[in-house]
């Protein structure tokens, strides 16, 4: 698949999910719906439901319309690098941060987006390191210029904000980059003809110096000089 495709792509895709996220939060202040019990209760049976309903449901439009650029812009560079991994690592960070929040956060009700984009955030991050190819260090640059300050955000700021999510969110895009760093196969690096040429260059050069070597007369007349 040809490269500007793959991401036009991506963004397609990401535009149908945040659509959706959208349509949830307007038919909830159109009709008027209370869907906080879709949010993540932890230690709750009844919350349990929010591991997979939580990312669902935002609090404010101010709330959905920061999750929905860091959404579109993650997920779009996500499916365009790691076009193989992409879904495992989603799937994986949705799951895994709930659970996360489920055991261990504080007792409140967790709803939004926000770990999924942290999570794909720190995937970007640490699958560059990983990997250190071109293609997945220049991802990261970008998504580190947009979104650095997530990193900090892992930790407590204000009381109303689920910093657990995004903890945690954090936490599944580590793991999923260090069990699928290798899933995607890296891009072939183009090489340049003046590359070449330098590489014939010093092969040349190591060829005279073994022949030197292998010449008694010259290196008798190198060292009496």
């Amino acid at each position: 698949m040809k490269e500007n495709t793959r991401l036009r792509k991506g963004i397609l895709g990401l535009l149908a999910i945040v659509c959706g996220l959208w349509c949830i939060k307007s038919a909830e202040i159109l009709f008027y719906l209370d869907l906080s019990s879709l949010g993540l209760i932890p230690q709750s049976l009844g919350g349990l439901i929010g591991i997979f309903t939580a990312p669902l449901v935002h609090g404010s439009l101010e709330h959905i319309f920061n999750n929905t650029l860091a959404m579109l812009i993650l997920g779009a560079v996500l499916y365009y690098g790691y076009p193989k991994s992409w879904k495992k690592v989603l799937v994986f960070i949705w799951l895994v941060s709930g659970l996360g929040v489920w055991l261990f956060a504080r007792n409140a009700n967790h709803i939004g987006a926000s770990g999924l984009t942290h999570g794909m955030f720190f995937y970007l991050f640490v699958v560059s390191i990983f990997r250190r190819d071109k293609s997945s260090v220049g991802i990261m640059m970008i998504a580190f210029l947009l979104y650095g300050g997530m990193t900090m955000s892992i930790f407590p700021r204000e009381e109303t904000i689920s910093f657990e999510y995004h903890f945690f969110g954090a936490l599944a895009g580590t793991l999923s980059a260090f069990i699928w760093r290798d899933l995607d196969p890296k891009p072939v690096e183009k090489k340049y003809d003046w590359e070449n040429e330098l590489a014939d260059d010093e092969w040349e050069f190591d060829d005279n110096l073994y022949n030197d070597k292998e010449d008694p007369e010259n290196t008798v007349n190198k060292t009496l000089h």
